[in-house]
């Protein structure tokens, strides 16, 4: 798939419809390098985590949900140590 670079030229003449350039218009816009897109946010795993459903007790589900935030992965963590299998990292 290949994505177009949008153009940079202007469509408008009245400066009082450029868009507002606030935080938000910053945080949304697109990063080129040359022609090259920069993609924002964590990089694509080799070997993505899958989503899944399990049913859990729930003492076992609140005991790791009350660890905070990660309590998915600490869940997983714990799993990989039971089955015997390497840590990922």
């Amino acid at each position: 798939m290949t994505t177009k670079k949008r153009s940079t030229e202007s469509k408008w003449i009245d400066p009082d419809d450029a868009p507002r350039l606030d935080r938000d218009w910053f945080e949304r816009a697109e990063i080129w390098d040359g022609d090259r897109l920069i993609r924002r946010g964590r990089p694509k795993s080799e070997a993505p985590k899958r989503a899944t459903s399990i049913r859990l007790d729930p003492d076992v589900l609140e005991h790791y949900r009350a660890g905070g935030p990660g309590w998915q992965s600490r869940i997983n963590e714990t799993l990989r140590k039971a089955a015997k299998l390497r840590a990922r990292g």
